[in-house]
């Protein structure tokens, strides 16, 4: 790419030549990647490329937009090139110490604000998140809702250091708690307190789905936020098995669930004493999130490992 060192080029010329080669490479949304690159190359914003659409290039400019485009067409994630990713109209930082925040996600976290909105005002809402990750969830429940108070846990140490700076970054750090700790190891350390919910988009990919994975997936983004190494449905078991014990009475779960999985997950609510369960479909009308209640009769039955 970029073979004429000597040519002066103008942003209109760049982007035609770049969106043209990931085309050809099978690339989909070419013009977004390309904006989105040269933009964070230029330090500008996306539409300032339209409006300067005839501007001529420094080689320091050019230069930088080739490093960035040479990352993507090796296939890294357009989020970890650029250092961001949109959610719930906020911006995370990411890389590849974390799973890059999805779209379908956003369903789950509108559920859980809307289970939010039906408490008493006067009432703060103790929240148990599984699965930290980049945060996305955590800091977007605190940033859009005002009474609420989350413990978030991880098994990863640096991606605990991702949520904790964009929790900084969105000054929702005084309402997080964010512990490094495996949810198949003993929790005695949660046991101290109940939750009022359980929110979780643990690892739903199973062994076999993550072969199929896109390289994208596969190459960068971290392994055991994306599978189980298993089924599918490891989490699900725990934190099902988990659930009584760490809810207050009429507490209630929000699990996001991979394609086709929502039925089984609701057997496993079902099983472990939840009612009223039921399912949400994202935008694209996939079954994504499984929400149940335990009783308002249900007691904790004893310590568990």
């Amino acid at each position: 790419m970029l073979q004429q060192e000597t040519k002066v080029w103008t942003i209109r010329e760049l982007m035609k030549v770049s969106i043209d080669l990931l085309q050809k490479k099978g690339f989909d949304e070419t013009r977004l990647n390309v904006e989105l690159l040269l933009a964070h190359a230029l330090r500008c914003q996306r539409i300032q490329l339209y409006t300067n659409f005839d501007k001529p290039l420094s080689r320091e400019e050019i230069g930088q937009f080739r490093r960035l485009f040479e990352r993507r067409l090796n296939r890294e994630p357009l989020q970890y090139i650029i250092g961001s990713a949109g959610f719930m109209g906020l911006q995370f930082r990411v890389d590849q110490r974390v799973l890059i925040p999805r779209p379908e996600t956003e369903t789950l976290v509108e559920q859980v604000m809307l289970l939010c909105s039906n408490a008493p005002p006067e009432k703060t809402l103790s929240v148990l998140e599984i699965g930290t990750g980049s945060g996305n969830i955590a800091v977007s429940l605190a940033k859009f809702v005002r009474n609420i108070r989350i413990t978030s846990i991880d098994i990863s140490a640096q991606a605990m250091e991702v949520a904790e700076l964009n929790a900084k970054v969105h000054e929702v750090s005084d309402r997080l708690d964010f512990r490094v700790l495996d949810v198949f190891e003993p929790v005695d350390q949660l046991l101290l307190k109940r939750f009022d919910l359980l929110v979780s988009n643990p690892p739903y990919g199973s062994q076999e789905e993550w072969e199929q994975f896109q390289q994208e997936i596969k190459k960068y983004e971290p392994r055991n936020a994306t599978t189980d190494g298993r089924d599918g449905y490891e989490f699900f078991r725990r934190m099902s098995e988990l659930a009584p014990y760490l809810l207050s009475d009429g507490g209630t779960v929000a699990f996001e669930v991979g394609f086709s999985q929502a039925d089984r997950v609701r057997r496993l609510l079902s099983e472990a004493g939840f009612f009223n369960i039921y399912v949400v479909p994202d935008l694209q009308n996939i079954p994504r999130v499984v929400i149940g209640s335990t009783h308002s009769t249900t007691r904790n039955p004893g310590p568990v490992n």
